[in-house]
């Protein structure tokens, strides 16, 4: 399967990094979430390519191979201007627009794509684990998670890997680490720290959040609004054990969109693709299929 990488440029001409798997076939950008880099979406990718369409695989501003921004702009909003600038540029050199796949972080960049800054930008949208609103102490839990280390590092990729193993129990270890290793970078004293500009975490590192508080308000209101506008196609996929979003929330977003459809994964937590990336993946192409069959 061919597999290219390319740059794209962002809202504030950023330079973005993306790898295409196939070509040819009706673009899909695929958008990870906070602290991951563009190679979660590798077997996803792989798999929507050999159904005949063509997957970006990108890395959002301040992570991975694309820019740390000078501006320290890291807000959803921020994002969300990058997801336009980079559908505008997927459609002039594939002549279609892209469907998006967002993952929390990026499900957020895509829904504000969408449903606020360029209605139209995406041609259809699945939204992986996240909705406007969200479990304020799940939120915690990964907040805390990225900000514990993300000034020490770790001495080795294994000691990462323990520290994942801890946050994530259920998930089995891999016995081989070469895909965790992507989303660590090596400094130049020794350590290795994740692939992503800690300033990402802004003044939300180490910050307790108060259940009752959950998400700032007015970003909620913006994704709410959003949410409400939204008129293409839609999918919500949920991991059955999600820390972030409950079965009420669910309820809630399907009310916002009600021409939206639902799926459950089961066995998966926040980061579905990773821990049952099979069923997310079947899930995703069935819905795909019947976008294409319409």
């Amino acid at each position: 399967m061919s597999r290219e990488t390319v740059t794209l440029i962002g809202a504030e001409d950023n330079r973005l990094v993306a790898d295409v798997h196939g070509a040819g076939g009706q673009p899909v950008l695929l958008l990870h979430g906070g602290g991951q880099t563009r190679h979660a979406w590798e077997g996803t990718g792989e798999r929507l390519a050999a159904r005949g369409l063509s997957a970006w695989c990108l890395d959002q501003r301040g992570h991975g191979d694309s820019d740390w921004v000078d501006s320290g702009a890291y807000q959803f909003r921020d994002f969300g201007r990058d997801v336009v600038a980079v559908s505008d540029q997927i459609a002039e050199r594939s002549g279609a627009r892209p469907i998006g796949i967002g993952a929390s972080l990026g499900g957020m960049a895509s829904l504000l794509a969408e449903g606020k800054f360029r209605p139209g930008s995406l041609s259809a949208l699945v939204l992986v684990d996240v909705t406007p609103r969200m479990d304020p102490a799940g939120v915690h839990k990964v907040i805390s998670f990225m900000a514990d280390r993300a000034e020490a590092g770790f001495g080795t990729v294994e000691e990462a890997a323990d520290a994942i193993a801890r946050y994530l129990p259920h998930r089995k270890r891999p016995e081989r680490l070469d895909g965790l290793a992507k989303n660590l970078r090596l400094h130049d004293d020794g350590r290795y720290r994740w692939h992503w500009d800690p300033r990402f975490l802004g003044d939300r590192r180490g910050r307790p959040v108060d259940p009752e508080e959950g998400i700032e308000e007015s970003v909620e209101d913006e994704l709410v609004r959003a949410a409400r506008a939204l008129t293409v196609p839609v999918l919500l996929v949920r991991g059955a054990r999600s820390e972030l979003v409950t079965e009420t929330q669910v309820e809630e977003f399907l009310t916002m969109v009600p021409h939206a459809e639902y799926t459950d994964v089961a066995g998966a937590g926040h980061m579905v693709a990773g821990d049952r990336n099979d069923a997310f993946a079947g899930a995703v192409v069935t819905f795909l299929d019947r976008l294409r069959a319409a």
